[in-house]
């Protein structure tokens, strides 16, 4: 890895994104995973392609060799879970290994642990100054991959005062988030700021959805949205199809960033699919019970 290449991925545009979510306990099916779909909508808002989203167990081969890959083929990547202070977690020092980065005590990153984290009620007799396993357990949280050719700065961002986790960055675009839902929404919304200048439409306006609800059977529909995602597909708009299973209406949606040219062709869906727009796929559901209660209370 060379120490430009890694600055040049920490400063380009941003048009892709991935996401690793790492933990034996998500695919044990012990912890559910939310922390993907959140950096979904996240990656959507801001006008990110989100291109994939892996789970992989502690694992360091398979930490290692999914970071890389997706370092190379993605301009912005987060890895959740796997930086706490027990054996199993080895993001960390997976991702160093992968990248040929030795370990090092992060200063600030102490310091702000031990200003912001209290002992654990069963820790009585901890302190920071006496060794024990406890304090190695903690140091273990604030040990960072960290390349000495480059400016350190760059490579543990604190973006959030109430918090003393460093978002630890590798190869200038791999950003290493804790497992934990909180802190893991809570740094993203925190990192923003620093990530808009490098999105494609710095004001992050991000991509828009326009949602139709259809009474007609997806089959019924297929031909016409086939023929529409063709005439579409060179403006960046794609069109989705969703069935409800259980509903009566299902769902069509136009996704892009050509605000007014997705706009444009609302009338034209409406009639193609026999359907109507709405904000949330369950207002048309509503507005037909409504309905069925009118029509209910005539015949009464």
């Amino acid at each position: 890895m060379s120490s430009s290449s890694a600055d040049d991925r920490g400063k380009r545009t941003i048009h892709t994104a991935g996401c690793i979510i790492i933990g034996d306990e998500v695919l044990g099916g012990k912890t559910v995973d939310t922390n993907s779909a959140h950096f979904a909508k996240y990656c959507f808002l801001l006008g990110m392609q989100l291109k994939r989203v892996e789970v992989i167990g502690d694992d360091e081969a398979e930490i290692g060799e999914a970071t890389r890959r997706m370092s190379e083929n993605y301009d912005f990547v987060v890895t959740s879970g796997g930086i706490g202070p027990t054996h199993d977690d080895i993001t960390y020092e997976s991702i160093a290994k992968a990248f040929e980065l030795p370990l090092k005590l992060h200063g600030e990153a102490l310091n702000r642990m031990k200003a912001l984290s209290k002992p654990h009620p069963s820790q009585k007799n901890f302190s920071w100054d006496v060794p024990s396993p406890a304090l190695d357990a903690k140091l273990r949280m604030v040990r960072l991959p960290i390349d000495e050719t480059r400016d350190e700065k760059s490579q543990a961002l604190f973006v959030d005062e109430s918090l003393w986790v460093p978002i630890s960055v590798v190869n200038g675009n791999v950003y290493i988030l804790p497992g934990i839902p909180r802190l893991f929404t809570q740094l993203l919304d925190g990192l923003k700021p620093s990530l808009l200048p490098r999105l494609e439409n710095p004001e992050g306006k991000g991509v828009y959805r326009i949602l139709f609800s259809t009474p007609m059977a997806e089959s019924e529909v297929a031909g016409y949205l086939t023929q529409l995602a063709a005439e579409v597909e060179p403006k960046g708009v794609k069109v989705g199809s969703y069935p409800r299973w259980g509903r009566k209406r299902n769902s069509v949606t136009l996704v892009g960033k050509d605000k007014e040219f997705m706009e444009s062709l609302v009338p034209q869906i409406e009639k193609g699919v026999d359907g109507i727009r709405v904000e949330r796929e369950e207002d048309a559901d509503e507005s037909e019970a409504e309905d069925e209660d009118k029509d209910k209370a005539t015949i009464e």
